[in-house]
């Protein structure tokens, strides 16, 4: 959730201490009230002290989220300047606390500790000349979210209008880049980028990206449904012909026909792989309809491999004086051929 003018809110300049609050898994953005749900022991006393002053704690995430208790160099050193406006204590014993981020910031130095992590912080300066440029990058951006909104249906349309309506090239940034779901390190990144056209182009290609991973997932969608819908429509089909094939009494005679064909299959000698497409064949044969053209083409195809001696020898006989025999009375003349045979 974002505040609006959040940014503008920001009375503190210069460097500030203020506790740290490691998170996991996340970034916020100035602008971004989030819920925090909180179980360290650390991070509660820390949003305690930040409680009971100033109400300012610094958010930085962790690099590594499956770390139970980080130290100061596992920790990201730009985050977020925010204020605590709220603690709750949950039944398991773990806080809830609503921050709202306030302004970009870097760690400038490690104070000692207090039982939690205290650091010296200073606002990243945001200041910037207009340019050409960055004028092209801020359209670009607002024409590529209205894109992403559009096949994303978490971004609401009063998401879709805040976005449309901002101007300011770093309050986009931040703007943009709380409601996507990239990767921490894409989103860390653009915390990170001081220069205002840098961040602006970082921001362009992660949205670019994210748009045709959106894209390539609603393809996918529409294939599979499609073919949900094709084989849906197959099988009611299938079922309306087998209820009137039923009605005039040709069902029993196929599945009599089916019964055997399976037993004179099973009855064959057939070698593996004949046998495998054989089972293959016959599998779709039975969920055909027995006045179809595929079924009739598939049953002559089945009955056709069964007609081969596979596997079936014969004696041979080598008589070469009942060959010619054979030969003279089955062809006439041929003479020099017979003898070649006879050699052969």
């Amino acid at each position: 959730m974002f505040k609006k003018n959040a940014l503008e809110n920001f009375s503190g300049q210069g460097k500030k201490q203020v506790p740290l609050l490691p998170l996991r898994d996340i970034v916020v953005f100035p602008g971004m009230v989030v819920p925090l749900f909180v179980g360290r022991e650390k991070s509660i006393d820390a949003l305690k002290y930040a409680l009971s002053q100033e109400k300012e704690i610094f958010l930085a995430t962790q690099k590594n989220a499956k770390m139970d208790d980080p130290s100061l160099r596992d920790i990201y050193s730009f985050g977020t300047l925010a204020a605590v406006l709220q603690l709750l204590k949950m039944p398991d014993g773990t806080v809830k606390a609503l921050v709202e981020a306030k302004a970009r910031s870097k760690i400038k130095n490690y104070l000692p500790d207090l039982g939690f992590f205290m650091v010296e912080v200073e606002k990243t300066a945001e200041h910037y000349e207009p340019t050409a440029k960055i004028e092209a990058l801020v359209r670009s951006i607002h024409s590529s979210f209205e894109s992403y909104a559009e096949l994303n249906q978490k971004i609401g349309d009063d998401v879709a209008d805040i976005v449309a309506s901002t101007l300011d090239p770093f309050q986009l940034v931040y703007t943009v880049a709380g409601h996507l779901t990239a990767k921490i390190r894409e989103k860390q990144a653009l915390l990170e980028i001081e220069d205002v056209e840098g961040i602006l182009e970082k921001l362009y290609k992660i949205l670019t990206a994210e748009i045709d991973i959106l894209q390539l997932e609603e393809n996918l969608r529409q294939r599979v449904k499609k073919q949900m819908e094709k084989t849906q429509k197959n099988y009611y089909l299938n079922e309306q012909m087998r209820a009137i094939q039923k009605e005039m009494g040709t069902q029993d005679d196929f599945a009599s026909e089916l019964k055997d064909l399976e037993r004179k299959i099973k009855n064959k000698n057939l070698p593996k792989d004949a046998a495998a497409k054989v089972r293959q064949e016959f599998k779709k044969l039975k969920m055909m309809t027995p006045m179809s053209a595929e079924a009739t083409v598939v049953r002559n195809y089945i009955d056709w491999i069964l007609s081969l001696p596979w596997l079936t020898k014969t004696k041979d006989k080598l008589n070469i004086q009942e060959a010619e025999v054979i030969l003279e009375e089955d062809h006439y003349g041929l003479s020099k051929p017979k003898e070649r045979i006879v050699e052969y």
